[in-house]
């Protein structure tokens, strides 16, 4: 069982996390849904298409993104979290912020996604003192510099040893194991021969014992390999999902939730009748 606040998953199949960005600047879907209402009626929809949990986030990360302060990310978010009180599936806020973190459950949220592990000084304490599911990402360097020259001996080793070390933090800090996710972290401090090797070797994740998360959807991985532009990479996106599923991962961050949702039903229905 995964616990995540009010919610517990058995993760008897893979979990679909809908993006919702409450940005100008993100990479596929910047300024789409800026204002609270349209961020609210998006949410709406990705639940109507199949989406299992919401991540809603303020402050783009992409390669290069600009740095926005606490209180300009409280205001794009906290509106959209009260607005979505209701929901029947659980709202992550994807923040690195101690603060926004704290505010963002107190609104509602049942799950932090953290780009920085819980590395910022009070964020342990924040997750610590809730019930509430995190995730724990892997990056190398800030988003603004990450993909300049990014270098490992050995990407899975060095990327699962993070994890591994930053899961034992968590626990050592009274976040209880069945609470965590683990995120490699794919296109944050990576080229494309390191995001490849980790995709292939994902099942290695899964033998750290927390389920894994595989965020791919859109990203310029998939367009490197296709050729394609950003909102021309659904195909792309499809492929890697399932092979990231293939692989162990139990939740998918995705923009196209409908579209991932049935694939994930053919997969389903070819696992169900290999027993």
């Amino acid at each position: 069982m995964w616990h995540c606040g009010k919610f517990q998953f058995e993760l008897s199949r893979p979990l679909v996390m809908g993006i919702v960005n409450v940005t100008p600047d993100s990479f596929s879907d910047g300024g789409r849904h800026l204002s609270a209402a349209n961020a609210i009626a998006h949410a709406r929809q990705l639940i109507a298409d199949g989406a299992d949990i919401l991540d809603i986030g303020g402050e783009s990360t992409r390669p290069g993104a600009a740095l926005v302060s606490e209180q300009e990310e409280l205001d794009r978010v906290l509106q959209v979290v009260e607005g979505l009180r209701d929901i029947p599936v659980p709202i992550s806020i994807d923040t690195y912020k101690p603060e926004v973190m704290r505010a963002a459950l107190a609104a509602g949220a049942s799950m932090v996604n953290d780009i920085n592990a819980l590395q910022a000084p009070g964020a342990l304490d924040v997750v610590a003192d809730c019930n509430a599911g995190v995730c724990l990402m892997h990056k190398q360097g800030m988003p603004q510099t990450m993909q300049q020259h990014p270098q490992y001996q050995d990407a899975v080793s060095e990327v699962s040893a993070f994890l591994r070390e930053r899961i034992a933090v968590a626990e050592t800090a009274g976040i209880a194991r069945d609470r965590i996710v683990i995120d490699p972290g794919f296109g944050f401090g990576k080229t494309l021969a390191h995001n490849l090797d980790l995709l292939s070797d994902l099942d290695t994740f899964s033998a750290l014992g927390v389920p894994v998360l595989a965020g791919l959807s859109r990203k310029s991985m998939l367009g490197a390999i296709t050729g394609r532009e950003v909102n021309a990479r659904m195909a792309a996106s499809l492929a890697a999902a399932m092979l990231a599923v293939e692989r162990g991962a139990a939740i998918l961050r995705v923009h196209d939730v409908r579209e991932t949702v049935d694939a994930l039903k053919i997969w389903n229905a070819v696992k169900g009748s290999e027993r």
